[in-house]
Protein backbone atom coordinates (compact mmCIF):
# COMPACT_ATOMS: atom_id res chain seq x y z
CA UNK A 1 0.00 0.00 0.00
CA UNK A 2 1.52 3.35 -1.02
CA UNK A 3 0.95 6.87 0.65
CA UNK A 4 -1.86 7.72 -1.66
CA UNK A 5 -3.38 4.59 -2.17
CA UNK A 6 -6.75 5.92 -1.33
CA UNK A 7 -6.20 8.74 -3.18
CA UNK A 8 -5.54 6.31 -6.13
CA UNK A 9 -8.88 4.62 -5.22
CA UNK A 10 -11.00 7.07 -5.83
CA UNK A 11 -9.49 8.83 -9.29
CA UNK A 12 -9.68 5.10 -10.44
CA UNK A 13 -13.11 4.21 -9.00
CA UNK A 14 -15.30 7.27 -9.28
CA UNK A 15 -18.29 8.09 -11.47
CA UNK A 16 -16.82 10.05 -14.88
CA UNK A 17 -19.11 12.58 -15.99
CA UNK A 18 -18.24 14.52 -18.93
CA UNK A 19 -18.17 18.49 -19.15
CA UNK A 20 -17.30 20.79 -21.54
CA UNK A 21 -16.93 24.61 -22.43
CA UNK A 22 -21.20 24.56 -22.42
CA UNK A 23 -21.32 22.93 -19.31
CA UNK A 24 -21.98 24.94 -15.99
CA UNK A 25 -20.88 23.48 -12.19
CA UNK A 26 -21.47 24.65 -9.11
CA UNK A 27 -19.46 22.84 -5.76
CA UNK A 28 -20.19 23.85 -2.29
CA UNK A 29 -18.62 21.52 0.53
CA UNK A 30 -19.76 22.26 4.53
CA UNK A 31 -22.95 22.87 5.31
CA UNK A 32 -23.22 20.53 8.72
CA UNK A 33 -26.98 20.90 8.49
CA UNK A 34 -28.50 20.69 12.20
CA UNK A 35 -32.01 20.61 13.96
CA UNK A 36 -32.61 24.34 12.75
CA UNK A 37 -31.73 25.43 16.31
CA UNK A 38 -29.62 27.73 18.44
CA UNK A 39 -26.68 25.51 17.65
CA UNK A 40 -27.08 24.51 14.02
CA UNK A 41 -24.45 26.27 12.54
CA UNK A 42 -25.96 26.47 8.99
CA UNK A 43 -29.22 28.38 10.60
CA UNK A 44 -28.11 32.04 10.12
CA UNK A 45 -26.78 31.14 6.21
CA UNK A 46 -29.73 28.97 5.29
CA UNK A 47 -32.11 31.97 3.60
CA UNK A 48 -28.45 32.55 1.62
CA UNK A 49 -28.18 29.39 0.33
CA UNK A 50 -31.45 28.87 -0.48
CA UNK A 51 -31.55 32.16 -2.11
CA UNK A 52 -28.42 31.49 -4.27
CA UNK A 53 -29.04 27.99 -5.22
CA UNK A 54 -32.59 28.52 -6.66
CA UNK A 55 -32.49 32.08 -8.20
CA UNK A 56 -28.57 31.85 -9.55
CA UNK A 57 -27.78 28.41 -10.01
CA UNK A 58 -30.64 26.72 -10.64
CA UNK A 59 -32.44 29.14 -12.61
CA UNK A 60 -29.07 29.28 -14.80
CA UNK A 61 -28.71 26.06 -15.39
CA UNK A 62 -26.40 24.98 -13.29
CA UNK A 63 -25.42 21.65 -12.31
CA UNK A 64 -24.84 20.90 -8.30
CA UNK A 65 -22.35 19.40 -6.48
CA UNK A 66 -22.71 18.86 -2.91
CA UNK A 67 -18.68 18.29 -1.65
CA UNK A 68 -19.36 16.32 1.60
CA UNK A 69 -20.30 16.93 5.14
CA UNK A 70 -23.63 18.47 4.47
CA UNK A 71 -25.24 16.69 7.44
CA UNK A 72 -24.27 17.47 10.98
CA UNK A 73 -24.45 13.71 12.03
CA UNK A 74 -21.89 14.04 14.65
CA UNK A 75 -24.21 16.42 16.21
CA UNK A 76 -27.74 15.29 15.22
CA UNK A 77 -30.24 12.52 13.91
CA UNK A 78 -30.80 12.26 10.54
CA UNK A 79 -34.66 12.43 11.12
CA UNK A 80 -33.92 16.03 12.80
CA UNK A 81 -32.05 17.48 10.26
CA UNK A 82 -34.95 16.36 7.82
CA UNK A 83 -37.45 17.66 9.13
CA UNK A 84 -35.92 21.14 9.72
CA UNK A 85 -34.89 21.17 6.50
CA UNK A 86 -37.43 19.68 4.41
CA UNK A 87 -37.97 22.28 1.83
CA UNK A 88 -34.15 22.58 1.12
CA UNK A 89 -34.17 18.56 0.02
CA UNK A 90 -36.89 19.41 -2.22
CA UNK A 91 -34.49 22.13 -4.08
CA UNK A 92 -31.39 20.32 -4.59
CA UNK A 93 -33.19 17.27 -5.74
CA UNK A 94 -34.42 19.89 -8.43
CA UNK A 95 -31.23 20.36 -9.75
CA UNK A 96 -31.44 16.68 -11.12
CA UNK A 97 -33.40 18.62 -14.04
CA UNK A 98 -30.17 20.86 -15.21
CA UNK A 99 -27.65 18.07 -15.82
CA UNK A 100 -26.64 16.15 -12.88
CA UNK A 101 -27.03 16.12 -8.96
CA UNK A 102 -24.50 14.49 -6.94
CA UNK A 103 -23.61 14.26 -3.26
CA UNK A 104 -20.74 13.46 -1.74
CA UNK A 105 -20.16 12.22 1.59
CA UNK A 106 -17.28 13.69 4.23
CA UNK A 107 -16.48 12.35 7.50
CA UNK A 108 -19.32 13.67 8.92
CA UNK A 109 -21.95 12.39 6.66
CA UNK A 110 -20.47 9.21 6.63
CA UNK A 111 -23.03 7.39 8.56
CA UNK A 112 -25.69 8.22 5.64
CA UNK A 113 -24.72 5.01 3.55
CA UNK A 114 -26.50 3.08 6.83
CA UNK A 115 -30.08 5.35 6.19
CA UNK A 116 -31.38 3.50 3.09
CA UNK A 117 -34.27 5.91 3.34
CA UNK A 118 -32.05 9.36 3.13
CA UNK A 119 -33.71 11.69 0.69
CA UNK A 120 -30.75 12.12 -1.23
CA UNK A 121 -29.77 8.29 -1.11
CA UNK A 122 -30.05 8.32 -5.61
CA UNK A 123 -27.51 11.18 -5.34
CA UNK A 124 -24.75 9.42 -2.51
CA UNK A 125 -21.38 8.65 -4.06
CA UNK A 126 -18.07 9.35 -1.91
CA UNK A 127 -16.39 11.23 -4.83
CA UNK A 128 -16.90 12.15 -8.87
CA UNK A 129 -14.56 13.00 -11.78
CA UNK A 130 -15.20 15.15 -14.45
CA UNK A 131 -13.71 14.76 -17.80
CA UNK A 132 -12.90 18.07 -19.65
CA UNK A 133 -11.11 18.19 -22.51
CA UNK A 134 -9.10 15.11 -22.10
CA UNK A 135 -8.29 15.96 -18.89
CA UNK A 136 -10.11 15.22 -15.03
CA UNK A 137 -11.12 17.25 -11.90
CA UNK A 138 -11.24 14.67 -9.17
CA UNK A 139 -14.25 15.80 -6.38
CA UNK A 140 -14.35 14.43 -2.98
CA UNK A 141 -14.37 15.57 0.52
CA UNK A 142 -10.98 15.41 1.76
CA UNK A 143 -11.39 13.06 4.61
CA UNK A 144 -9.73 10.58 2.69
CA UNK A 145 -6.63 12.08 2.78
CA UNK A 146 -6.31 11.45 6.48
CA UNK A 147 -6.07 7.20 7.83
CA UNK A 148 -7.53 8.62 10.96
CA UNK A 149 -10.30 10.16 9.44
CA UNK A 150 -10.89 8.10 6.34
CA UNK A 151 -12.00 4.63 8.39
CA UNK A 152 -15.45 5.84 10.51
CA UNK A 153 -14.53 2.65 13.11
CA UNK A 154 -11.21 4.06 13.90
CA UNK A 155 -11.00 5.00 17.10
CA UNK A 156 -10.05 8.39 16.41
CA UNK A 157 -13.14 9.07 14.27
CA UNK A 158 -15.44 7.79 17.25
CA UNK A 159 -13.16 9.92 19.50
CA UNK A 160 -14.29 13.15 17.22
CA UNK A 161 -17.91 11.36 17.02
CA UNK A 162 -18.37 11.80 21.11
CA UNK A 163 -16.59 14.95 21.51
CA UNK A 164 -18.66 16.88 19.18
CA UNK A 165 -22.57 15.12 19.80
CA UNK A 166 -21.28 15.14 24.01
CA UNK A 167 -19.45 17.92 24.02
CA UNK A 168 -19.21 20.65 21.51
CA UNK A 169 -22.92 20.60 20.56
CA UNK A 170 -24.27 21.08 24.49
CA UNK A 171 -21.82 23.66 24.95
CA UNK A 172 -22.39 25.57 21.54
CA UNK A 173 -18.54 25.06 19.98
CA UNK A 174 -18.83 25.45 16.39
CA UNK A 175 -17.10 23.42 14.10
CA UNK A 176 -14.45 25.55 13.27
CA UNK A 177 -13.35 26.11 16.86
CA UNK A 178 -12.81 22.65 17.08
CA UNK A 179 -12.08 21.63 13.95
CA UNK A 180 -7.90 20.85 12.49
CA UNK A 181 -5.35 22.57 13.77
CA UNK A 182 -3.37 25.23 11.12
CA UNK A 183 -0.44 21.82 10.70
CA UNK A 184 -3.16 19.22 10.76
CA UNK A 185 -5.21 21.04 7.95
CA UNK A 186 -1.59 22.11 5.94
CA UNK A 187 -1.09 18.11 6.08
CA UNK A 188 -4.12 17.35 4.49
CA UNK A 189 -3.87 19.74 1.30
CA UNK A 190 -0.14 19.20 0.80
CA UNK A 191 -1.16 15.01 0.41
CA UNK A 192 -3.70 16.05 -1.97
CA UNK A 193 -1.64 18.57 -3.41
CA UNK A 194 1.06 15.69 -4.41
CA UNK A 195 -0.95 13.26 -5.37
CA UNK A 196 -2.73 15.20 -7.67
CA UNK A 197 0.48 16.60 -9.15
CA UNK A 198 2.26 12.88 -9.67
CA UNK A 199 -1.34 12.48 -11.33
CA UNK A 200 -1.84 15.28 -13.28
CA UNK A 201 -5.05 16.05 -12.27
CA UNK A 202 -6.81 19.04 -10.72
CA UNK A 203 -8.30 18.24 -7.28
CA UNK A 204 -11.14 19.80 -5.54
CA UNK A 205 -12.24 19.24 -1.87
CA UNK A 206 -13.60 20.76 1.17
CA UNK A 207 -13.01 19.87 4.60
CA UNK A 208 -10.65 21.88 5.90
CA UNK A 209 -12.95 25.11 5.32
CA UNK A 210 -10.26 26.80 3.85
CA UNK A 211 -11.04 28.19 0.71
CA UNK A 212 -7.46 27.50 -1.86
CA UNK A 213 -7.72 28.42 -5.55
CA UNK A 214 -4.89 27.19 -7.73
CA UNK A 215 -3.30 25.53 -4.70
CA UNK A 216 -2.85 29.25 -3.26
CA UNK A 217 -4.53 30.78 0.01
CA UNK A 218 -6.04 34.46 0.16
CA UNK A 219 -2.61 35.81 1.41
CA UNK A 220 -0.53 33.31 -1.08
CA UNK A 221 -2.63 35.00 -4.16
CA UNK A 222 -2.70 38.48 -2.61
CA UNK A 223 1.57 38.56 -2.67
CA UNK A 224 1.74 36.72 -5.92
CA UNK A 225 -0.61 39.30 -7.25
CA UNK A 226 1.58 42.03 -5.58
CA UNK A 227 5.03 40.42 -7.13
CA UNK A 228 3.72 40.60 -10.43
CA UNK A 229 2.12 44.36 -10.60
CA UNK A 230 5.90 45.21 -9.44
CA UNK A 231 7.59 43.46 -12.53
CA UNK A 232 5.17 44.65 -14.78
CA UNK A 233 5.07 48.32 -13.60
CA UNK A 234 9.23 49.51 -15.40
CA UNK A 235 8.10 48.52 -18.74
CA UNK A 236 4.48 50.40 -18.71
CA UNK A 237 3.28 53.53 -19.93
CA UNK A 238 2.22 56.63 -18.00
CA UNK A 239 -1.34 55.37 -18.19
CA UNK A 240 -0.93 52.19 -17.02
CA UNK A 241 1.45 52.93 -14.55
CA UNK A 242 -1.42 54.57 -12.91
CA UNK A 243 -3.07 51.91 -13.05
CA UNK A 244 -0.85 49.57 -11.64
CA UNK A 245 -0.27 52.03 -8.61
CA UNK A 246 -4.22 51.99 -8.28
CA UNK A 247 -4.11 48.36 -7.97
CA UNK A 248 -1.34 47.79 -5.82
CA UNK A 249 -2.90 50.55 -3.64
CA UNK A 250 -6.33 47.91 -3.18
CA UNK A 251 -3.72 44.89 -2.73
CA UNK A 252 -1.67 46.59 0.28
CA UNK A 253 -5.00 47.49 1.53
CA UNK A 254 -6.24 43.87 1.75
CA UNK A 255 -2.68 42.54 2.65
CA UNK A 256 -3.10 44.85 5.29
CA UNK A 257 -6.93 43.70 6.55
CA UNK A 258 -5.96 40.08 6.53
CA UNK A 259 -2.91 40.60 9.06
CA UNK A 260 -5.40 43.21 11.13
CA UNK A 261 -8.71 40.70 11.24
CA UNK A 262 -7.97 37.58 10.13
CA UNK A 263 -6.89 34.41 12.75
CA UNK A 264 -3.49 33.42 13.19
CA UNK A 265 -4.67 29.82 11.60
CA UNK A 266 -5.75 31.45 8.18
CA UNK A 267 -2.41 33.06 7.74
CA UNK A 268 -0.53 30.64 6.66
CA UNK A 269 0.56 30.11 3.50
CA UNK A 270 -0.92 27.54 1.15
CA UNK A 271 1.70 27.24 -0.90
CA UNK A 272 3.55 23.57 -0.99
CA UNK A 273 6.49 24.34 -3.21
CA UNK A 274 8.82 27.28 -4.32
CA UNK A 275 6.46 27.27 -7.53
CA UNK A 276 2.80 26.81 -6.47
CA UNK A 277 1.58 24.22 -8.93
CA UNK A 278 -2.33 24.73 -9.65
CA UNK A 279 -3.76 21.06 -9.09
CA UNK A 280 -5.58 21.91 -5.92
CA UNK A 281 -9.18 23.77 -4.78
CA UNK A 282 -11.02 23.89 -1.90
CA UNK A 283 -15.03 25.26 -2.02
CA UNK A 284 -13.95 26.59 1.78
CA UNK A 285 -17.85 26.32 3.44
CA UNK A 286 -20.86 27.50 3.93
CA UNK A 287 -21.10 28.42 7.72
CA UNK A 288 -19.02 31.62 7.64
CA UNK A 289 -20.12 34.12 10.17
CA UNK A 290 -20.65 36.70 7.02
CA UNK A 291 -21.67 34.38 4.13
CA UNK A 292 -20.74 31.23 2.23
CA UNK A 293 -17.80 30.13 -0.67
CA UNK A 294 -18.50 28.13 -3.84
CA UNK A 295 -16.32 26.72 -6.88
CA UNK A 296 -18.02 27.82 -10.59
CA UNK A 297 -17.20 25.73 -13.77
CA UNK A 298 -18.79 27.52 -16.69
CA UNK A 299 -17.66 28.54 -19.94
CA UNK A 300 -14.24 26.56 -19.77
CA UNK A 301 -13.61 28.98 -16.81
CA UNK A 302 -12.98 27.84 -12.75
CA UNK A 303 -13.73 30.14 -10.38
CA UNK A 304 -13.79 31.10 -6.39
CA UNK A 305 -16.92 32.95 -5.24
CA UNK A 306 -17.91 34.47 -1.94
CA UNK A 307 -21.64 35.10 -1.52
CA UNK A 308 -22.55 37.37 1.54
CA UNK A 309 -25.39 39.81 2.77
CA UNK A 310 -23.17 42.83 2.97
CA UNK A 311 -21.48 43.33 0.16
CA UNK A 312 -20.57 46.59 0.77
CA UNK A 313 -19.43 46.18 4.21
CA UNK A 314 -17.20 43.55 2.33
CA UNK A 315 -16.00 46.25 0.28
CA UNK A 316 -15.44 49.55 2.09
CA UNK A 317 -13.28 47.19 4.72
CA UNK A 318 -10.97 45.81 1.94
CA UNK A 319 -11.88 42.53 2.01
CA UNK A 320 -12.35 41.60 -1.59
CA UNK A 321 -10.39 42.76 -4.43
CA UNK A 322 -13.62 42.56 -6.95
CA UNK A 323 -16.49 44.65 -6.64
CA UNK A 324 -20.45 43.03 -5.13
CA UNK A 325 -22.74 42.02 -7.20
CA UNK A 326 -26.08 42.02 -6.15
CA UNK A 327 -28.64 38.83 -7.09
CA UNK A 328 -31.33 40.45 -8.36
CA UNK A 329 -32.87 42.61 -5.60
CA UNK A 330 -31.97 39.88 -3.43
CA UNK A 331 -29.77 42.06 -0.64
CA UNK A 332 -27.61 38.99 -1.47
CA UNK A 333 -23.88 39.58 -3.08
CA UNK A 334 -22.05 37.46 -5.01
CA UNK A 335 -18.04 38.50 -5.51
CA UNK A 336 -15.60 36.51 -7.34
CA UNK A 337 -12.15 36.03 -5.61
CA UNK A 338 -10.44 34.46 -8.55
CA UNK A 339 -10.79 32.85 -11.83
CA UNK A 340 -9.00 31.23 -14.56
CA UNK A 341 -9.10 29.41 -17.75
CA UNK A 342 -8.99 25.57 -17.58
CA UNK A 343 -7.01 25.19 -20.49
CA UNK A 344 -4.16 27.30 -19.09
CA UNK A 345 -4.68 25.72 -15.22
CA UNK A 346 -4.00 22.00 -16.96
CA UNK A 347 -1.05 23.46 -18.87
CA UNK A 348 0.66 24.76 -15.85
CA UNK A 349 0.10 21.50 -13.97
CA UNK A 350 1.36 19.39 -17.11
CA UNK A 351 4.66 21.98 -17.70
CA UNK A 352 5.26 22.30 -13.78
CA UNK A 353 4.13 19.03 -11.83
Amino acid sequence: MTRYSNLERLLHTSETIGIDRASRVVVVSDLHLGDGGRNDEFRHNGQLFETVLRQRYLADGFSLVLNGDVEELFKFDLQAIASAWDGLYDLLLAFGRNGFFRKLYGNHDQALLDHHDYRLASALVESLALRYEGQTLLLFHGHQASPYLNEPSSLFSRSLFYLLRYLARPFGFRNYSVSYSSRKRFAIERSVYEFSNRSKIISIIGHTHRPLFESMSKLDYLNYRLEALCRGYAPADATQRQAIEAEIGQVRAELESCYRNGFRKSLRSGRYDAIAIPSIFNSGCCIGKRGLTAIEIEAGMIRLVYWTRDGHRSRSTGERLNPPEELGQSGFYRIVLNEDHLDYVFSRIHLLA
